[in-house]
């Protein structure tokens, strides 16, 4: 185990931090030792956020893109330090393979191009699983880091792969899901025409998410986009190109607010 606690620094560990130091099972001294690290850690390169599972419910996330192997390494390597579960986005595989050569514990996913280390528990958010649809097959990267996300902020995935609108009837099929399922996310390239079909046939928030994949006037995924935000059924909301990551933290921070209020 790489952190030197047993658990990350969360609103559940502060306050049973200052309950401990209340009944004189810890002082001062050393409850200013156990939060000294707060808000951050300058590495020069990186100043890592280690208030923000305290802010928003989960830590920092690391985006891989742009950053050499041994950045990745070193945010990794301080975040897990305080205990803290770790999670790299758009993580190539030869850098993947760099940072377990000095990090075994990470656990990389291929097709997701993402990095995990897991080293406390996660705690379940929502009584309900999200619905992952993705249009076709050359959507599963996109839809897969999503799941991942999902699967480390504490969210049950139910996934529902390759029922785009050229095969209409696949989709409902499997209409039951949505009976199941608290959010919908959406992933779709091409014409990006999923999102709609799905928006009018469910109750619940559906975020939509275009993806790169398509032919030359695809334009790498702008109509796509286009076509979500221009969608005829009602409350669909849309996330940036390829942006599995940010559909899945949308999705938490409802749930998340669903279980405050």
């Amino acid at each position: 185990m790489l952190g030197s606690a047993p658990f990350p620094m969360d609103p559940k560990r502060v306050r049973d931090l200052l309950e401990s130091v209340q009944h004189g099972a810890t002082s001062i001294d050393d409850a200013v030792t156990e939060l000294k690290d707060l808000p951050f850690a300058d590495l020069g390169y990186a100043a890592v956020d280690h208030h923000r599972a305290l802010r928003q419910g989960a830590p920092e996330v690391i985006f891989g893109h742009g950053k050499t192997a041994a950045q990745i390494t070193g945010i990794a390597r301080e975040l897990a330090r305080t205990g803290q579960n770790v999670l790299v986005t758009r993580l190539e595989k030869d850098k993947a393979s760099a940072v377990c050569a000095t990090l075994p514990e990470l656990r990389y996913a291929e097709m997701a191009r993402v990095g995990t280390i897991e080293q406390s528990p996660i705690p379940a958010l929502g009584t309900r699983p999200v619905a992952l649809v993705s249009a076709g097959t050359g959507d599963l990267p996109v839809a897969e880091e999503c799941a991942e996300t999902l699967r480390m902020l504490g969210v049950q995935v139910e996934r529902v792969y390759d029922v785009g609108v050229a095969g209409i009837h696949r989709l409902l099929t499997r209409r039951d899901v949505f009976e199941r399922t608290s959010v919908v996310i959406v992933v779709a390239g091409m014409e990006g025409a999923l999102p709609s079909v799905v928006g009018g046939l469910v109750a619940g928030p559906v975020i939509a998410v275009p993806t790169s994949i398509g032919y030359g006037v695809s334009f790498g995924g702008l109509t796509a986009l286009g076509g979500m935000l221009s969608s005829c059924a009602s409350g669909v909301v849309v996330c940036n190109i390829d942006n599995g990551f940010g559909a899945a933290y949308a999705a938490a921070r409802i749930l998340r607010l669903r279980e405050r209020y």
